[in-house]
């Protein structure tokens, strides 16, 4: 298996130009990847269907070649997708700053559509194999248990990444070399 493709998800209210995401874009195209990072309907655009339509348009690219990168909620998205039927079996899923659930906080209405249900864990776990999960211990959006949480249905590699906020730029996060090294090891060894 070879990977060959990324698809960056940016989170509620994001773009594909904050946070370290255009830094990781010209990363991966160093190492020869085809990378796509969408702009999704935000504000009172964002929902799950809105995405889901945008992203629409990408769906042939996803395959067996792909890595999938989310942020906040992008990796909710990312579990959506997934949980699809039509959705192929993906290389990996990079999740940062990850959660399903309500959070209690101001975002939850924008949320909701994505993270508040129950997930078919064995299904998601059969269109990917391989999951990693980053959570910050003093994020102030996610807590630290929503990454444990997930890593444990997902049976994912987790690393918690020490005073990291929400591992955004607010957070000084306009790089993540962490995530770059994991993903350079998986693209070199993708059945480590």
């Amino acid at each position: 298996m070879s990977v060959t493709k990324a698809i960056i998800i940016h989170g509620t209210g994001g773009s594909p130009q904050g946070n370290w995401f255009p830094w990781l874009k010209e990363e991966l195209e160093k190492l020869h990847l085809s990378v796509i990072a969408p702009q999704f309907p935000i504000g009172d655009r964002q929902s799950l269907s809105s995405w889901m339509s945008e992203f629409s348009k990408w769906l042939t690219a996803v395959d067996s070649e792909t890595m999938l990168i989310g942020h906040s909620i992008g990796p909710a998205f990312i579990l959506n997708l997934l949980e699809r039927d039509s959705t192929s079996t993906i290389a990996a899923a990079f999740l940062v700053a990850p959660f399903v659930g309500k959070l209690g906080g101001k975002f939850d209405s924008f949320n909701r559509t994505f993270a508040e249900r129950d997930f078919d864990w064995i299904k998601i776990k059969q269109h990917c194999k391989n999951f990693f999960i980053y959570s910050s211990d003093n994020d102030p959006y996610v807590p630290l248990e929503r990454g444990e949480f997930l890593s444990a249905k997902l049976n994912a590699k987790f690393k918690i990444v020490r005073g990291a906020g929400h591992i955004n730029a607010e957070s000084g996060f306009t790089k993540f070399p962490l995530l770059l090294d994991d993903i350079k090891q998986f693209i070199s060894d993708p059945e480590r």
